[in-house]
Parts: structure tokens; C-alpha cells; sequence
């Protein structure tokens, strides 16, 4: 088995060898930025019928990024099955077959730049099933080679939004690579169909959204202020995180929702998070993480994003956001330094 592994690696290590953006780049293909994203404030609220929960939340979009390739090929029906065949019986997962008539063959390449991804089969990945999603909400059945490469500088289960934004950035390449208006209302229906951090990711910068999440209440300045990031090895199953806050639900201060409604800017926003104390139990070097960083900028400045495990903390500079990068590291712990930012998931634009 240790030789199987060391040859699926060394395989893998010749292809990120070789890969060019300058030979994938080319006629049908695009360039996408596809952001991180912290909470400045999620609000938990009751568990609802569905099975999901309301949720007041304040996300802001960072400057640290993923960068994901798309490019279609054309092809014809008969190749598209073939081809997927051909990968079936070679037992490769970075290939899914989707759309509205099997005519999408999807591959997934993902290059890791964090240390910190997990390998995750290509019909589970968010940004293929965006693909599909989008896919047969336009009716797109011409058959097509849908190649994307992805370049992970966000950790996966982090409370990040990495594979959302993923998701996000490929919903923008396809609509404008299948010609769609940027603000086609298919798009943002699969986005909200996908999950809250996937429909925040359209608009990016900063905003407050409601329902479960993913209902767009209004945009907020944004701020460039700078930001490290400090994760444990360990994730957290969001799932888990909500089943251990249903057993003691924390409720939302007024005091709270009501900063919340009075703010014109991310500046202006108390950082909260009332589902940290589930997550913090299920994984407890979340709260040595909290400890260590408030000890250093203050309380109020730190933040577990989302269910985590990374927690935040708003620095005065770059330059400290930068040292304590470097020491939460020396703790053993994945960390970078970042910044606030306007961004959303979007195609860079060609040269």
C-alpha cells in the first residue's frame, strides 16, 4: 500500500511539474479569483423546521485567495463518454460527469499551497457540482471537457470558505464563459442553493445576510484592515457544531443585533460568534488558540470564523500581523497574515 501511495504522489509531483498557466491559458479558458472570507458576526438563531437554523451574519471577503483555471473544449458525445469510461476504469476521482445529458465531463486538478487540504473525489467537490448545477438550470446540453485547476492557499474545514468560493468563482467562468449577464438570476440561485458562503461570494467585500445565510440583507464598507489567521491540524465538522449548540443553545444579545443594524461599516461591527463555544467543545485547542492570540491583540479582536478552526485576530499592522504569523507557527499551528478586502469571487482580467 506505502508503495501505491508513493507512486499516486510522485505521479501527481511530475504533472504539478509540468503544469503552465501560459500553455492551459488560451481560447476558452479564464483566469478566476476566488477569496477567503471570515465572520465578523454569526449570529445563530433557532433550529427551524427544515432542519436548518436562522442565521444573522456579517462576512468580509480577505485578500488571501484561491486561484482557479477553467477552460471548455469542445467535444462530442461520444468522446465525452468515452472519455469518462476510460477514467472510471483507470479509477481516477478527479474526473465527474455532469449537466443536464451526462455532456459535462469535468476534470479537477488541485494544487495544494496550504499543507493543509485533504484530497476530496472531483463528484464531491463543490466546484463540480456548481458545474452540474449551472449547467442544468440554463439548459446547457452542447458536450463539453470542463478542465479546472485549482489552487488552494485556503486550508480546508477552517470556516474559511475556500470550497465556496471555489464553487463561486466557477459559476462566474461558466456564466461568462456560456454567455450569461452577470447578474443572470440562475446564477445566484445556484449559488444560494449551494450554501451561504457560495451566494456571499457573488457580491464578496462586506455584507450582512440573512436566513440561513444566504439572503443578502445590504453591503457594508469594507475594510482593508490586517488580519491573521491561525488554525490547529484538527478541523471541525460543522455538522457537529450545530448538534452540540442545539443541546445549549446560546442566545443573541439585543445589544448585539442591534450594532449590527446600526452599522454603515466593518469598522463598525462587534465581532461575535455564538456557535465558538460548540465548536471550541468539540475541538478545545480552539480556546488555547483564542487565549494565545487575545493575550497579544485583546479579546475583542479575536474571532473563531465560522464553526473554524481558524480564528482571527485584527491586527494594527501587517508587519504584526506578520509576527504573530510567525510565532503561532513556531506554536505548531497553520497561520498567515492577511487583510480585509473588497474582493468577490471574479475572472482576472486578461492582459
Amino acid at each position: 500500500m506505502a508503495g501505491n501511495t508513493s507512486e499516486v504522489d510522485m505521479m501527481a509531483a511530475a504533472r504539478e511539474a509540468q503544469w503552465s498557466a501560459a500553455a492551459f491559458m488560451g481560447p476558452g479558458a479564464v483566469k478566476l479569483v476566488a477569496p477567503a472570507k471570515v465572520n465578523l458576526v454569526l449570529a445563530i438563531g433557532a433550529r427551524r423546521p427544515d432542519g436548518y437554523h436562522n442565521a444573522d451574519t456579517v462576512m468580509h471577503a480577505l485578500a488571501l485567495h484561491d486561484t482557479v483555471y477553467l477552460r471548455i473544449e469542445a467535444a462530442t458525445a461520444d468522446e465525452v463518454a468515452q472519455a469518462a469510461a476510460a477514467a472510471a476504469a483507470a479509477g481516477r476521482d478527479d474526473v465527474a460527469l455532469g449537466g443536464p445529458a451526462d455532456n459535462l465531463l469535468v476534470s479537477i486538478d488541485l494544487a495544494d499551497r496550504t499543507g493543509a487540504a485533504g484530497s476530496i473525489a472531483a463528484a464531491d467537490n463543490l466546484a463540480f457540482i456548481a458545474a452540474d448545477r449551472l449547467a442544468r438550470a440554463v439548459g446547457w446540453e452542447d458536450p463539453a471537457h470542463v478542465q479546472l485547476r485549482i489552487e488552494k492557499h485556503i486550508p480546508a474545514q477552517a470556516g474559511l470558505g475556500g470550497g465556496s468560493s471555489d464553487a463561486a468563482a466557477v459559476l462566474v467562468g461558466l456564466a461568462a464563459q456560456w454567455g450569461l449577464a452577470a447578474d443572470d438570476e440562475r446564477v445566484g440561485e445556484c449559488a444560494r442553493a449551494l450554501g451561504a458562503d457560495v451566494a456571499f461570494f457573488l457580491h464578496g467585500g462586506c455584507a450582512q445576510l440573512d436566513g440561513v445565510g444566504e439572503v443578502l440583507r445590504r453591503r457594508l464598507t469594507s475594510s482593508k484592515r490586517a488580519v491573521v489567521l491561525v488554525k490547529p491540524a484538527a478541523g471541525v465538522s460543522t455538522a457537529e457544531a450545530f448538534r452540540r449548540f442545539d443541546e445549549a443553545p446560546l442566545a443573541v444579545p439585543d445589544e448585539v443585533l442591534k450594532a449590527i443594524e446600526n452599522a454603515d461599516d466593518a469598522a463598525e461591527v462587534p465581532l461575535f460568534n455564538n456557535l465558538a463555544a460548540a465548536s471550541e467543545a468539540l475541538l478545545p485547542e480552539l480556546s488555547a488558540v483564542r487565549a494565545w492570540l487575545a493575550e497579544r491583540v485583546g479579546a475583542e479582536n479575536v474571532l473563531l470564523s465560522g464553526s473554524g478552526s481558524a480564528t482571527y485576530a485584527l491586527a494594527d499592522s501587517f508587519s504584526q500581523a506578520s509576527a504573530l504569523a510567525t510565532a503561532a507557527s513556531a506554536e505548531g499551528w497553520w497561520a498567515r497574515p492577511t487583510t480585509l478586502s473588497g474582493l468577490r469571487a471574479a475572472q482576472v482580467p486578461g492582459r
